[in-house]
């Protein structure tokens, strides 16, 4: 049964990681046509929340108490993990250059597996420790830092936004005791949701909403056809999957596999926009996928009466070794995490 779900988990993450990555693809016309990512990042996490509002209550089976009984759990995932991780994002954006943006952001699998280290103060197994290495090498050649100045505010903001993405992982593998995914994800949407709204109305979050048709996949298509697109498949699935994939492989997996984004952000670019890879970003992609390897292939401890634990971190392995640790989005939202969009752009 382990082996199971942890086959499924790895299918969802990756899907979860194919959703976000396609995110650029459906944003970008938007941007391109005058929209603010602010507003594209408020209209698709509306258009999610609205999705997800009666699968949201129907996992609740029509009782709204445990929303309330999780209301800080809620917060904290809307607050932090959907609003705080795009504010964060944009605002770094404004004053660094976006791939350092992005490279730190997508930080967060390695402040993950810091993390358990400095809780359980031991030192994570060496596979583990080589597949960091080799996914930050991938990001690096794939993402590259890039030039540009490197003011202070604007990496503390980015280092915030890659904070938020290790709360959604932190937050959707703890949570799972108190609320369904779904229920999580919908009330989070729309806590999120309001956050956005609230900043865009202060300003501090610019918001600019253009209602012409745009160019989408090679042909002339009205605005909301790529905004509900990106709502639907980017946002709703991509969130709901991933959290899905959280609760069958753990965080920590489940956040390097959360890195598979880039890779498809950057295959979709090249089939769907003719950005062409460059020898060293493919290189790059296929370094983040040996670190996603060697990840999975940790060996868990024996649990104490049990046998030791198989499949490389499902939920069922000790929590300790994973510290608890955890997506996207990110800008492509993932959100975990979706950034993905913005380097496409």
């Amino acid at each position: 049964m382990r082996g199971s779900r942890g086959v499924t988990g790895i299918a969802l993450g990756v899907a979860a990681g194919l959703a976000f990555g396609v995110g650029g693809v459906f944003v970008k016309p938007l941007l391109e046509n005058g929209w603010s990512p602010g507003a594209a990042v408020l209209a698709r996490i509306s258009i999610a929340a609205v999705i997800l509002a009666v699968p949201g209550v129907l996992a609740l089976r029509g009782d709204l108490r445990p929303l309330w009984r999780a209301r800080w759990t809620v917060l904290l995932f809307g607050l932090i993990a959907v609003a705080g991780v795009q504010f964060f994002f944009y605002a770094s954006l404004e004053r660094i250059p976006v791939s350092l943006t992005l490279l730190i952001e997508y930080l967060a699998p390695i402040a993950l597996v810091l993390l358990a280290w400095a809780r359980s103060r031991r030192m994570p197994q060496r596979i583990v420790l080589a597949g960091s290495v080799l996914a930050l090498a991938g990001l690096v050649l794939v993402i590259g830092p890039g030039g540009g100045r490197l003011d202070p505010l604007g990496l503390a903001f980015a280092a915030l936004a890659m904070l938020g993405v290790c709360v959604y992982y932190l937050v959707g593998e703890s949570s799972a005791s108190q609320l369904p995914p779904l229920a999580l994800i919908a009330a989070g949407f729309v806590v999120g949701a309001v956050a956005l709204a609230l900043l865009g109305l202060t300003g501090l979050l610019p918001m600019r909403f253009v209602f012409d048709d745009v160019a989408f996949l090679g042909a002339e298509a009205p605005w909301f056809v790529p905004l509900i697109a990106v709502g639907v498949l980017s946002t709703a699935f991509a969130y709901s999957a991933g959290l899905a994939a959280i609760g069958r492989l753990g965080s920590r997996l489940a956040a390097f596999l959360g890195l598979s984004e880039v890779v498809f952000a950057g295959i979709a670019g090249w089939v769907l926009l003719g950005e062409v890879l460059s020898g060293l970003q493919i290189l790059g992609g296929a370094l983040i996928l040996a670190g996603i390897v060697c990840v999975k292939l940790e060996r868990r401890p024996a649990v104490p009466g049990g046998t030791a634990g198989g499949g490389g971190g499902e939920a069922s392995a000790p929590a300790v070794e994973l510290g608890a640790e955890p997506i996207p989005v990110t800008a492509a939202l993932p959100l975990p995490p979706g950034a993905g969009e913005e380097r496409g752009a």
